[in-house]
């Protein structure tokens, strides 16, 4: 299936259009350009080099002795960090890949393996959120201060108020789309290292956000590695989605009709269309939106920060829009899944502290209680399994994990 996958993404846009603990490998910030990558990787090398090695498939070097390769290195890099791509090489490409303190061998073998590659060595994992924040001050946006806890005032009943300016992490005030003059990039595109571009797809996003000035972010159509679809496009969480989403009453109830909303189950995978958000997986944003609105908001470390994005993305006017001409394989979980408690924490308290931005404090703490309950209902379950002899070392694991889960108060 993989293969018709790639077949199809690589003739679906075959049109020619229009010190602290980061320490970066380059003596200077890259010159501004059509599309910089930006990679956060922790622990996945494997997937890490499938992901770099899809870009520079869909990409080529600057020639020796261009104007642009002798004005790069005049800045002091002695390996040229720009690249090119589409039909006709028309648009340049840069990749920024910050490792949150990995412990395999990323740090090794990435800078040899791929010298194009702008590298920073974090010495503390700062999670999806504070790795792209820090990889985006590295490209030479304005840094991020931290941003009001609550997004817009809710209503008694939960809904956003409209009226009123729109806030950003400097407390500046945002009517309209216009351009800002801290881009230092056109667009950036967010990706996760467990991700693999097909051919084409690079470019097919890249035009596809190009079409319309209106369009703030976009993403492609998101496919498990045995080419089923993955759910990327969805509506803003309700009141309701945090408690069906990933708990005991989804499995209960998986047809509900505040899941299927949630993830557009009715709507067409296969069609472009506006969406309120797109998984962080693979999310292309303009350079002008996030220095005017500012990165990912820093008290989600992972999770739900997509989500927050996007949403403050069309508060100040923009569209988010889904194009399935773009086609890229996820292998989900790859970062976060390796600790099993790890990710019900960090899943699970953004899911609050989303709530309590969007919904306010009532909203959010009858979520995070709910969410608490679940797990020791989870703790009793798994305890009784255990008890008659069902895979006992699984179930002895889940239960220190979900007791870490209440020890944390996700809070």
């Amino acid at each position: 299936m993989l293969q018709r996958l790639r077949g199809r993404a690589d003739s679906a846009r075959n049109t020619d259009p229009q010190g602290d603990e980061a320490h970066l490998q380059t003596d200077r910030r890259p010159p501004p350009t059509d599309l910089v990558v930006v990679i956060i990787s922790w622990n996945v090398w494997d997937h890490l080099r499938a992901c770099l090695t899809s870009i520079e498939q869909q990409s080529t070097p600057i020639d020796e002795g261009s104007d642009e390769r002798v004005e790069h290195k005049n800045v002091g890099n002695s390996t040229t960090l720009v690249r090119r791509f589409g039909p006709k090489n028309e648009a340049t490409l840069q990749v920024v890949v910050l490792d949150n303190a990995s412990e395999d061998a990323t740090t090794s073998l990435l800078p040899s393996r791929f010298p194009w590659v702008q590298t920073i060595f974090s010495d503390e994992n700062l999670g999806f959120t504070g790795g792209n924040n820090r990889a985006l001050e590295a490209m030479g946006f304005d840094p991020l201060s931290p941003q009001d806890e609550e997004g817009e005032e809710p209503d008694q009943n939960g809904a956003e108020v409209p009226a009123g300016p729109v806030r950003t992490f400097d407390g500046n005030s945002v009517t309209d789309p216009s351009p800002h003059p801290a881009a230092k990039a056109r667009l950036i595109y967010f990706l996760n290292p467990d991700t693999e571009l097909l051919p084409g797809s690079l470019w097919a996003l890249y035009n596809g956000i190009n079409e319309d000035e209106t369009i703030g972010a976009i993403g492609p159509q998101l496919r498990y590695t045995d080419g089923a679809l993955q759910s990327s496009r969805r509506r803003f969480p309700g009141l309701l989605t945090g408690f069906f989403e990933s708990t005991w009453l989804e499995q209960m109830w998986p047809r509900n009709p505040w899941t299927r909303s949630y993830h557009l189950a009715d709507w067409s995978a296969d069609a472009r269309q506006d969406v309120d958000w797109l998984v962080g997986a693979a999310l292309l944003v303009r350079g002008e939106v996030l220095a005017a609105l500012g990165g990912f908001d820093p008290q989600f470390f992972m999770y739900s920060e997509e989500t927050d994005l996007c949403r403050r993305i069309k508060r100040a006017g923009w569209r988010v829009v889904y194009d399935p001409g773009a086609i890229v394989i996820h292998a989900e979980g790859r970062s976060s899944g390796q600790v099993s408690a790890r990710r019900h924490i960090l899943f699970n308290r953004s899911k609050v502290r989303y709530m309590h931005k969007w919904h306010g404090p009532m909203w959010a703490e009858l979520l995070r209680r709910y969410l608490l309950a679940e797990f020791r209902l989870q703790i009793i379950s798994e305890s009784f399994k255990a008890f008659l002899g069902h895979k006992r070392a699984l179930r002895r694991d889940r239960v220190a994990a979900y007791r870490d889960v209440l020890k944390s108060g996700l809070e």
